[in-house]
């Protein structure tokens, strides 16, 4: 793990999020939850998290959750980015935006309410390929990941072994703050 980092008065350590295909996410560490003797860690990526959604006919983004990191669409979004100085980072539970999210971007933001389980996005890009619309969108809402902390690291808790968990850890984050 790496020493804390100090970004304006916000200070976290940092860490290396593996999933079980090998793939990296770099991340603070936000909190530890002791769950049934197991410690569980909240991640929060340290890049930005975007999520790419397809824009239908009816100019309503769909999300598009499961894509082959090498996939053509990828390459568009990649490109778009790097127009504005910005790096579409492949990497574990998500795709990330690397770079300074400066004013022009930021002005050329729209707030969307998409109907994902009422969840908020603001549009950062948008881009076609082969007549198709498609988006990379922030989420507004916080952005935590659960991990299990290993030596150098941490392991991302995915499929089965995170439904049977999320709940437990609700609860102690529930109960810790009432």
């Amino acid at each position: 793990m790496q020493e804390p980092n100090s970004k304006d008065n916000y200070e976290a350590q940092t860490l290396i999020l593996n999933d079980s295909n090998g793939n990296e996410l770099f991340c603070y560490l936000e909190q530890l939850v002791k769950v049934e003797g197991e410690e569980y860690a909240l991640l929060t990526p340290v890049d930005t998290p975007v999520c790419l959604f397809k824009i239908n006919e009816k100019d309503e983004p769909e999300l598009i959750d499961k894509i082959d990191k090498n996939e053509q669409i990828l390459k568009n979004a990649e490109a778009v980015l790097q127009e504005h100085d910005l790096n579409l980072i492949r990497s574990a539970v998500t795709l990330t935006v690397s770079g300074e999210l400066e004013e022009p971007i930021y002005d050329e933001l729209e707030e969307e309410d998409i109907d994902d389980d009422s969840e908020s996005y603001e549009l950062l890009v948008n881009f076609n390929l082969m007549d198709q619309e498609y988006g990379l969108y922030i989420p507004l809402d916080p952005f935590f990941i659960v991990g299990k902390l290993k030596e150098k690291g941490a392991l991302l808790i995915e499929d089965d072994e995170f439904d049977k968990i999320q709940p437990l850890i609700e609860s102690e984050l529930e109960k810790s703050s009432s």
